[in-house]
């Protein structure tokens, strides 16, 4: 998707809510080397179509692998760089979700609408939740021990100690991303076909607002910067990154990005948001107060890689890349710096 040109470049990629408003603000001296460096490729032979969404067992050093098109969860061995197991005959298994204290990870499948759980380190199958249409993205709170999944036009409550739904909250449309407030009771929620972003309280299972997207719309991705009160939100019509004040609900700046974005991550340590974008970038934004953001790099992946993960802990970005003609699908692993 072309840029306007006034933001193209990195010098020109820190954007206000008011063009007209905007202070000069003094830039932080940025190191030279690059913010993040691929440093290793793991094949993922005989996967093919779309992948999806993606999660990690840190004590286990496991990466799960949602392959949507491949009908499996592909498991990945982070210590060998290898693919140690494969979790078959699912139908279109799009969130996934492992449950450190529980030892558990749910799969959510969008093909037949319900969540697997399966519990130990080998995977067992467990129990299965129905009655979830079209089940998409999953949260896990281990404060509550809850876990959400965003299905049909609802978000589920679930316990996954009894695997049933508890509560239900129900939505103008389907949602995609969301984000748990750590220290409050708000889930945020991405609804592209409502051109909105809820707001809704977990403990009344209730909606209280929501903040329109404006002129933008295919808000999918989101990632959440708690400390700051700052939502951060990826659009497609236009590829923009756009910031919310969550306390006012308002606007407080947005930049251009690349095409296709699909997962978005804060990096608290560092201060910077990566944007994994489908037309084959991850691009990497400073944040240089609450409310101004530079992109200070666009680091080439490969098209259709629009889903990936950022492990903090590991300070590594895995990104998905699917088969592409004779092209083997593959995770790339990128080292943040």
């Amino acid at each position: 998707m072309t840029r306007p040109p006034a933001l193209r470049g990195i010098g020109r990629a820190l954007v206000c809510a008011s063009a007209f408003a905007c202070p000069l603000l003094p830039v932080p001296a940025f190191s030279q080397s690059p913010p993040i460096a691929l440093t290793q490729t793991i094949p993922l032979p005989g996967v093919r179509g779309r992948i999806d969404h993606l999660d990690i067992d840190s004590d286990g050093a496991r990466l799960f692998v949602a392959a949507l098109g491949n009908d499996s969860v592909e498991v990945i061995d982070l210590r060998t760089g290898t693919r140690s197991a494969r979790l078959e005959h699912l139908r279109e298994p799009q969130g996934v979700a492992y449950l450190p204290d529980a030892k558990r990870l749910l799969i959510a499948e969008g093909g037949n609408g319900r969540v697997d759980v399966l519990s130990g380190h080998a995977l067992a199958s467990a129990v299965r939740i129905d009655g979830l249409e079209d089940a998409d993205n999953v949260r896990y709170d281990l404060a509550t021990r809850k876990a959400y999944v965003g299905y049909g036009s609802a978000l589920a409550v679930i316990d996954p100690a009894t695997a049933k739904v508890a509560r239900r909250v129900m939505l103008r449309g389907h949602p995609e991303s969301f984000q748990l407030e750590a220290t409050g009771a708000r889930i945020f929620v991405n609804v592209p076909s409502a051109a909105q972003i809820v707001v809704v309280n977990r403990n009344a299972a209730s909606v209280l607002t929501a903040w329109s997207l404006g002129e933008m719309r295919a808000n999918y991705p989101m990632a959440f910067d708690e400390r700051e009160h700052r939502l951060i939100v990826g659009t497609r019509r236009p590829a923009a990154l756009l910031v919310y004040d969550t306390e006012t609900g308002k606007r407080v700046a947005w930049v251009s990005i690349g095409g296709d974005v699909d997962d978005l991550f804060f990096d608290s340590d560092r201060k910077r948001v990566y944007a994994i974008c489908g037309q084959g970038t991850i691009d990497v934004m400073q944040q240089i107060d609450s409310d101004h953001y530079r992109r200070i790099d666009e680091v080439p992946t490969a098209p259709g890689a629009r889903t990936g993960l950022l492990a903090a802990a590991r300070r590594a970005i895995y990104v998905a890349v699917p088969a592409r003609g004779a092209s083997v699908a593959e995770i790339r692993v990128y080292a943040v710096r």
